[in-house]
């Protein structure tokens, strides 16, 4: 075990020179000295199949030493430039900005109508009819609104000379230079990343399935206010199944649900869901349940579970609808339209309860626990909503016209 005044003679002084010696202050763990600077710099050092001594992982500890060679040049010699290289940015000006916004100003599928803000409330002077809320619904204002979505950036490492597409400036380093966006190809420094809009357009070659995509993400790379799951399951399911009995409570054959599934991944808006290829109606409900099942946000996000939850609990009608209408109007727009779309389509369903035996509470029963889930996956948590559940996805069906 060497000291640290020992070391400074070792590396005698030469820049760049580094050694790895075990800790006088931790045995058994290890530190890299490294000169630079006219002095020795001294760093914990850590391995798990890859040495490191930050976020970046090397195969070796000569290519460590390296990088951070690079860095610590960079970020002395360039330490005020680095500070403002953020604060003229030429991302408004970049070829994929101005193509993005060219498109977004063509692209029906972006804009939505927003939500409008309703009052459930009973007094000598409201009416509380639904006609009337209707009424109230129409003649009030609208607006438009985007479909945003936040960037998907993940760590790396660019072969050859790479710039920013936030600030123009040159990322460097030997690995992990950067953070390019896995959904539409965007390469910013990570400092950057932080800054750039939240406007990314999904580019379809980087798009891999259509099952277990997150929703915006899905419905952003094909142009499409609401999955094209849903749009041809549903579509499907009211050629030929709304009066098929135990409809979405009657399962499908795992296995053909499982090809639907896959037809999906495949083929997209081109998959045959046809009675020619699935004469079994529950074998398309089945597929619309596991695909809305497998998002990885569900319809209902994880942030507004709670809320939809303590609406539910509300002992008053109207106090309880105006909580669920609050809800909603936080969810995303993609969300928002999935989950409309979907209401308006079961509402549907039950008003041919007598041939398919599915009211709105057995509709709310079977999709509670697929469009909400609790933000921990706690099994407990989930059996004492399972009221609550039912009761939101049932109130939304029987209220979808006002509600929505």
């Amino acid at each position: 075990m060497i000291s640290r005044e020992y070391t400074d003679g070792l590396l005698g002084g030469v820049e760049g020179a580094y050694l790895i010696r075990e800790s006088q202050r931790q045995p058994g763990t290890h530190t890299l000295a490294l000169r630079f600077g006219q002095q020795t710099l001294n760093y914990r050092l850590f391995y798990d199949s890859k040495h490191f001594v930050g976020e970046k992982r090397f195969e070796s500890v000569h290519d460590l030493v390296t990088d951070g060679l690079i860095t610590l040049y960079i970020e002395t010699k360039a330490a005020e430039y680095i500070a403002k290289m953020t604060t003229n940015p030429i991302y408004e000006h970049l070829g994929y900005t101005s193509l993005l916004r060219d498109k977004t100003m063509r692209r029906l599928g972006h804009v939505r109508t927003e939500p409008r803000r309703v009052t459930f409330q009973r007094d000598d002077m409201i009416s509380s009819s639904p006609a009337v809320r209707r009424s109230a619904l129409r003649d009030s204002p609208e607006k438009q609104s985007f479909y945003h979505k936040i960037h998907n950036f993940k760590v790396h490492t660019f072969r050859g000379p790479h710039w920013c597409e936030y600030c123009a400036n040159f990322m460097w380093g030997l690995i992990a230079q950067g953070v390019r966006c896995s959904d539409c190809g965007l390469n910013v420094h990570k400092q950057c990343s932080k800054l750039v809009p939240s406007d990314c357009q999904p580019d379809l070659r980087r798009i891999k399935k259509v099952f277990s995509c997150d929703l915006t993400t899905l419905v952003k790379a094909h142009n499409t206010t609401r999955p094209m799951v849903v749009d041809m399951c549903i579509r499907e399911i009211e050629l030929r199944g709304l009066k098929s009995e135990g409809l979405y409570r009657v399962s499908g054959f795992s296995e053909h649900v499982d090809d639907v599934r896959l037809a999906f991944d495949r083929d997209g808006e081109k998959a045959d869901i046809s009675a020619n290829v699935y004469a079994d109606i529950n074998i398309i409900a089945g597929a619309l349940k596991l695909y809305l099942r497998d998002l990885p946000i569900p319809v209902i996000t994880f942030d507004l579970y709670s809320t939809f939850i303590q609406a539910a609990k509300n002992t008053n009608a109207d106090s309880r609808l105006e909580g669920i209408h609050e809800g909603l109007l936080q969810l995303p727009p993609a969300h928002y339209e999935t989950l409309r779309y979907l209401m308006a389509h079961l509402r549907r369903v039950t008003m041919l309860e007598k041939d398919n035996l599915m009211s709105a509470e057995n509709l709310g029963i079977v999709f509670g626990p697929t469009l909400m889930q609790p933000p921990e996956q706690n099994a407990l948590a989930t059996l004492n909503d399972m009221r609550q559940q039912k009761l939101v996805m049932q109130l939304m069906i029987e209220h979808e016209d006002v509600l929505f």
